[in-house]
């Protein structure tokens, strides 16, 4: 579908799709998948709260997967960022090393987990942010 005219979509548009990647992080693993999988959406969820909250600031953004530049980035535009939600650049490795086969190592259920809760954390400080506006 092409996109729209007028930008990079609003902040409730972004927001709406970091929600849906983290629904997709958390349905069943079938039989034999990978953590990896629903991890990548954890991370793809982080990602896009983030980019909501660029959009929110009337803000740039480069289109990356790389949540440590994009945290920086707001960071130097003036949005505090808590050290819970700096921890969520940790997420970053599951866009594109644990996406593919290859020489990363499988993911455990603990680091799913882990990855689940920094990516519920984002689009939760995300929304509480976009709401004040």
């Amino acid at each position: 579908m092409p996109p729209k005219s007028g930008g990079p979509g609003s902040p409730a548009e972004w927001l709406r799709r970091a929600r849906g990647d983290l629904a997709l992080s958390k349905i069943p693993l079938p039989e034999d998948a990978l953590y990896e999988d629903l991890c990548f959406h954890a991370q793809q969820a982080a990602e896009k709260a983030l980019k909501s909250v660029y959009r929110s600031k009337a803000l740039e953004f480069r289109y990356t997967h790389d949540l440590t530049k994009l945290l920086d980035g707001l960071a130097k535009n003036g949005v505090a960022i808590p050290e819970a939600i700096r921890e969520a650049a940790d997420l970053t490795d599951f866009a594109w090393h644990a996406r593919y086969p290859g020489p990363a190592e499988f993911v455990s259920e603990g680091e799913y987990q882990r990855a689940l809760m920094l990516a519920e954390r984002v689009v939760d400080w995300a929304a509480k942010l976009i709401e004040q506006i």
